[in-house]
């Protein structure tokens, strides 16, 4: 699986949705809508198209918009976050859209946002910014390009993991630091204040172009609004809730990243697979070798074919969700 490998070929099996209707939204920023319950309550986002080859969220979001869904309480917002990048998608190149530029979700630092250089993500984030900085609970909508179990990244902080595990669904939630190339959305500062009370956290519903993500991030989506109140249980735009045990935790504790074109695993790991031994091998970068560092050692989204200097996997460890996050 070498980093010099051409990508296989991803069959694409959902449509891109029609976004024109949402695009000139109703806050002034396009494809941003928000509804509002007149009633008191906190400010919900559900936030798709951070990448613009990522459908399943906007497919999901484009459902609920269609059937009407509003908030019992509080405000409800819908956000197509990257639409430069959505509007070159082509199912005959899906991974040509990730983003324009630069990559969106990778820019969420305020001096960097402040400063002088503009990229279209940049001018989008900018453009973005002022809602999000209003926003009590976030759920950034993600999909997966390598096969992998779905989950939710939470962040460190103690709100997003308590988040995730009310959400449950996904039923994994992984406590992480983001990525060394750069803060998420949900790493922005409002989310992760030591002093603030604001919570985000991040949907990885499955493979990017594959019906059930759709499924996954709808169900995701009914977790947090049933939880946050903004919806009855019994809401008919979204899928009941599924009966499920409390959801799984792991936190990372390393965070690969790839340090030479060489680096390869040593077969196609799938994330959420485990490893149940120590040393067990990974992956080789030049002449290291990556061995699981414990026993029951979870991979959390592999990359197999990772650029140098990105992100090839992450281990994580399984813990009480209750547990102070190192």
């Amino acid at each position: 699986m070498s980093a010099l490998q051409p990508l296989p070929q991803f069959p694409v099996e959902i449509a891109a949705p029609d976004l024109d209707a949402w695009i000139p939204g109703n806050v002034g920023i396009p494809g941003f809508i928000t509804r509002e319950s007149g009633r008191p309550g906190p400010h919900v986002a559900l936030v798709a198209l951070m990448h613009g080859n990522e459908i399943a969220g906007a497919i999901a979001l484009d459902r609920l918009l269609r059937a009407g869904l509003r908030p019992r309480r509080g405000r409800l917002t819908f956000g197509f976050a990257n639409l430069a990048a959505f509007a070159r998608f082509d199912p005959r190149q899906p991974t040509a859209s990730r983003y324009v530029d630069e990559d969106l979700n990778r820019i969420w630092d305020a001096p960097l946002l402040d400063g002088p250089r503009h990229s279209s993500e940049l001018d989008r984030a900018r453009e973005m910014r002022p809602l999000i900085e209003e926003v009590d609970v976030l759920l950034d909508l993600h999909s997966m390009l390598w096969p992998s179990e779905p989950l939710i990244l939470c962040g460190s902080t103690a709100r997003g993991r308590a988040l995730a595990m009310a959400i449950g669904q996904p039923s994994l939630a992984v406590a992480d630091r983001g990525h060394a190339t750069g803060p998420r959305l949900i790493d922005y500062t409002p989310f992760t204040d030591p002093a603030g009370e604001r919570a985000a956290v991040l949907v990885e519903a499955g493979q990017h172009w594959e019906a059930p993500s759709v499924a996954m991030t709808l169900a995701a989506i009914g977790g947090l609004l049933r939880a946050t109140g903004l919806v009855r249980e019994t809401e008919p735009a979204l899928p009941p809730r599924v009966p499920a045990a409390t959801p799984r935790f792991a936190e990372v504790t390393a965070c690969i990243a790839a340090a030479s074109a060489e680096f390869s695993f040593v077969r196609p790991f799938r994330g959420g697979e485990v490893l149940t031994r120590r040393g067990e091998l990974i992956a080789r970068d030049g002449e290291v070798e990556i061995r699981s560092p414990y026993d029951d050692c979870l991979l959390v989204m592999p990359s197999l074919r990772p650029s140098r200097g990105h992100t090839a996997v992450r281990l994580a460890r399984f813990r009480e969700p209750g547990g102070d996050t190192a």
